[in-house]
């Protein structure tokens, strides 16, 4: 099979596909690797680490999509990508369609196979490619929240607290890996921690998890809000797999949080949770609405680009391998987790949230292999 690697081109993002190790185990079996000239320099990796590794390195992203049929990439493709694609191509990246209806509609246009890092499922229903940037994200979320509550940022508060100081309150909505791990590192921080989850069953297990050490709650609005209210830090790590994430802290409860209050919202990829949040990057990653400063960094983990991308790989690599040597329909159909990573088929929705959550058609996924 032909593979491209394009070089990221949404802004400030350092990770990269595939690194030369998976590269290298690729062109191992025969298949042909082509990536973009400095592709790699944002996570360490050299034109010459891929060329030793087998692949052929090419000087345009064009080039790339022109010489390759399963594309591989982190981020969504930005406008600029858009032409480069056709029916010829399976593109497997990290997609988040529920918040991208202009994304979705030139996918469609173009008649190519779209599967989504974020819902590829595994036994237990988890979402492996999505783990280990999760749980990157909730740690640097407890990092980044802490920076920001500093001066001259926020409200000056140290998140241990100190001998006749308290420590910060931070408040968590969502306990899946993000929110885990945000509390873990949290908690690590010295900070007083509140944790919610609508899951009354995953409260039970981080209940059993922190030991008593953190505050585990159901997401009643009211408690939420109350919680909110008080808090030094806030972050939002709600994921519905494939769907828009729910809002749970509006616009009201904003403008009544402490002056200086920070808001981490992890979930902006997929809308945010917040009813302030809009999209930032590194280069400018905080605005300030109602005196509370709003950090909503879409690529988080690019910022830690060399770990981040060589957990992804540990994970994606499997996937490209198993669909470089089966070709990608075979590969989908002795697969119904890779099966649940399609989010668009040959120019048409199959995934159900998707549809859902942008008001379109969802078709069955039909695969000639399982004919």
């Amino acid at each position: 099979m032909d593979i491209g690697v394009p070089k990221e081109c949404k802004p400030l993002e350092y990770r990269v596909g595939l690194s030369p190790a998976v590269v290298r185990t690729l062109t191992d079996k025969g298949h042909r690797v082509v990536v973009e000239t400095g592709c790699g320099d944002g996570s360490g990796f050299s034109d010459d680490d891929y060329r030793q590794a087998g692949a052929q390195v090419l000087a345009t992203a064009a080039e790339i999509y022109a010489a390759a049929t399963l594309i591989v990439k982190v981020k969504e493709p930005q406008p600029q990508e858009y032409p480069l694609l056709s029916e010829k191509h399976t593109l497997f990246t990290y997609l988040h369609l529920a918040a991208a209806p202009q994304l979705t509609d030139e996918l469609l246009a173009r008649g190519c196979t779209a599967i989504a890092y974020e819902t590829v499922t595994d036994d237990e229903g988890h979402l492996p490619l999505l783990t280990p940037m999760s749980r990157i994200a909730g740690r640097m979320a407890a990092q980044v929240g802490a920076h920001y509550l500093e001066k001259p940022h926020g409200r000056g508060v140290l998140m241990s607290g100190v001998d006749g100081a308290p420590a910060a309150n931070v408040v968590i909505l969502g306990g899946g890996n993000v929110g885990s791990q945000a509390a873990a590192t949290a908690l690590g921080m010295g900070a007083n921690v509140t944790l919610f989850d609508a899951v009354e069953a995953r409260i039970a297990q981080l209940n059993q998890q922190f030991d008593g050490a953190i505050r585990c709650a159901v997401a009643d609005p009211h408690e939420v809000e109350k919680a909110v209210l008080a808090a030094d830090l806030v972050i939002g790590s709600v994921l519905i797999p494939g769907a828009a994430t729910p809002v749970l802290v509006s616009e009201s409860v904003v403008a009544r949080m402490a002056s200086g209050a920070v808001l981490v919202d992890v979930a902006i990829d997929q809308g945010g949770c917040f009813a302030t949040s809009k999209t930032t990057h590194l280069d400018d990653p905080v605005f300030v609405q109602s005196d509370v400063i709003h950090y909503c960094v879409s690529n988080m983990p690019s910022a830690v680009s060399r770990t981040s991308t060589l957990a992804l790989n540990q994970m994606t690599g499997p996937w490209v391998l198993a669909m470089a040597e089966q070709g990608v329909e075979k590969a989908l159909a002795n697969s119904v987790h890779l099966q649940r990573g399609v989010n668009i088929f040959r120019g048409k929705i199959v995934h159900p949230a998707v549809a859902e959550a942008l008001g379109k058609t969802v078709h069955t996924l039909e695969l000639s292999s399982l004919a």
